[in-house]
């Protein structure tokens, strides 16, 4: 038994089996004793009983307890808006017919001309949608449906209106808009196009679109949660953090009502204003700290919009490269020679290429060799990329769940051979680079058992159409990447993804051994109790 004698008596917690990670390995404890937020010592149920006489007992009984499960990339703030429109996605609708209906249905209840706005939709589970499917189901309304990848979505005609977008209008730098094989705007908006519009944190230019009102938001935000915490969340990292959303987040703590961890990347449209006020990297606590900057330089893999160095495998084209290099390169020279973390979404092999020149850059000018950047997304790699990212300790933080969400269309969009080098677990793994669990919920599904599932089977979930099976790694390793890894993304290694003394007593109880279940059952193991600072906050 390892551990100190806490002030506060300890909880006693228990179950047939715990998976504690615990340094230097060894037998698994029997039991968790929690005290006053953290593990105050482990060890077989009569050690811990002895040394904690009368102390409160829980008994989980035939389940199994791991580390509270942590995703390193998600949009807490984003879902928090989402939850208040129409979920589009392919669970919510049945074709292009049914969400349509939705969205007339909405447009039925809403006040004249108000925007009609749904997120999820899946062009490829759900079929094609355009500004005039839009037209008809809600013609005295502007409409905006955002696309699952989140990188870009289509406005009805009022919308185009209402944005001051006609036939003869250009693009924003880093946008696009889509057109028709009769040249005529078909209603996409394309990354920097959608992101002006719909993204507050990285938004440039005013968008009409009316902000939810504080009380609406924490009305999602306590909505995202519970969702959260259902699925074993104990943590979560939100991907691109304007300061309304840090706003947000500390009106429901001082509310009572921030159950989760929530680490934050500031946008880095807001970066000087952190600066103007000395704030960086680990500022803030255990509930609520900034892991530090997030840039941009491509697309998306499920909008097919990533910068590619070969073309697309079904429809040519290399992508979209968002931000210049040279801003690139000066932004990450900024957050750099302030000692402070930056992580920059990168899909495509040529965007990481271009990220990685910039970390480099960065170090030869100001050496700074214990600070470690994060690649966002980093989907298609390769050795090179693979030894520059060791060389430099650079965190990869790739898609947990896209396998198991898009199977067999990423072979179609990418080719098979490319999937072999896609959301590369096993190549991170094998070659020493630190790995974090994503899954960049509303991009692909939020449930961190479902993500694990597809690292362990690279299977569609639907489809179970192989993906780059070689890079399949054990279930073991995937709780690793959900705790350990994202824990290391987040700078809190020292005291989170174990189950030790001193570590954070967060834990998720669940109702089979996800180390020992078929692995295509992974994904549907109940959760039965989620708990953060040894209190429970979901029981199922």
């Amino acid at each position: 038994m390892t551990g100190g004698l806490s002030e506060i008596r300890p909880v006693l917690h228990r179950a047939a089996r715990i998976v504690s990670q615990q340094t230097g390995g060894g037998p698994e404890p029997e039991a968790i004793a929690v005290a006053g937020g953290r593990i105050a010592a482990t060890g077989t149920v009569t050690q811990l009983r002895d040394r904690f006489p009368g102390a409160q007992e829980v008994d989980f009984g035939d389940a199994a307890v791991v580390p509270g499960l942590n995703d390193a990339h998600i949009h807490l703030a984003i879902a928090a808006e989402d939850l208040l429109h129409l979920d589009l996605s392919a669970d919510a609708v049945g074709g292009v017919e049914d969400l349509l209906g939705h969205v007339r249905a909405e447009a039925s209840r809403a006040a004249p001309g108000e925007w009609i706005r749904g997120s999820r939709y899946d062009d490829t589970k759900t079929g094609r949608l355009t500004r005039w499917d839009l037209d008809r189901a809600a013609p005295g309304h502007p409409v905006l449906v955002v696309q699952v990848a989140g990188h870009w979505g289509v406005a009805n005609s009022a919308a185009l209106q209402a944005l001051h977008i006609d036939e003869d209008s250009s693009p924003p730098d880093g946008g696009d808009f889509g057109r028709g094989t009769d040249g005529r705007l078909d209603g996409r908006l394309i990354e920097r196009a959608l992101m002006n519009v719909v993204y507050p944190a990285t938004a440039r230019g005013d968008s009409p679109l009316r902000p939810s009102s504080p009380q609406e938001k924490l009305r999602g935000l306590s909505r995202a949660q519970r969702q959260w915490h259902a699925a074993g969340l104990t943590s979560v990292c939100d991907a691109l953090i304007a300061p309304e959303d840090i706003a947000l987040l500390r009106r429901a703590r001082a509310r009572d009502e921030l159950t989760l961890r929530v680490g934050m990347l500031l946008s880095i449209d807001h970066y000087a204003a952190a600066q103007a006020l000395g704030v960086g990297s680990g500022f803030g606590d255990d509930v609520l700290r900034l892991v530090g900057v997030k840039a941009f330089v491509d697309g998306a893999i499920g909008g097919r919009t990533c910068l590619l160095a070969e073309p697309y495998s079904d429809s040519g084209g290399h992508g979209l490269q968002t931000t210049p290099t040279e801003e690139l390169s000066a932004q990450v020279r900024a957050v750099h020679r302030d000692g402070n973390r930056i992580g920059v979404h990168a899909n495509g092999d040529a965007a990481i290429r271009l990220v990685l020149d910039a970390f480099e850059a960065a170090q030869r000018e100001m050496p700074q060799p214990d600070l470690r950047h994060r690649i966002e997304h980093c989907s298609v790699i390769d050795a090179d990329i693979l030894e520059r990212m060791r060389r430099l300790g650079a965190v990869a933080v790739p898609f947990a769940g896209y396998v198991g969400y898009h199977g067999g269309a990423l072979n179609r969009w990418y080719g098979e051979e490319r999937t072999e080098r896609m959301f590369a677990h096993r190549s991170f793994l094998d070659a020493g680079v630190a790995v974090a669990g994503s899954s960049d919920y509303p991009c692909g599904p939020y449930q961190p058992l479902l993500g694990i599932q597809s690292m362990v089977t690279r299977e569609g979930a639907d489809d179970g159409v192989p993906v780059g099976p070689s890079q399949r790694i054990s279930a073991r390793e995937a709780l690793g990447v959900f705790t350990l890894g994202s824990a290391e993304a987040e700078g809190t290694s020292r005291y989170k993804g174990r189950l030790e003394p001193g570590c954070l007593a967060d834990f998720t109880v669940l109702g089979e051994d996800i180390l020992t279940v078929e692995p295509e059952g992974i994904g549907s193991v109940p959760v039965r109790a989620t708990y953060v600072g040894g209190e429970c906050v979901h029981e199922g």
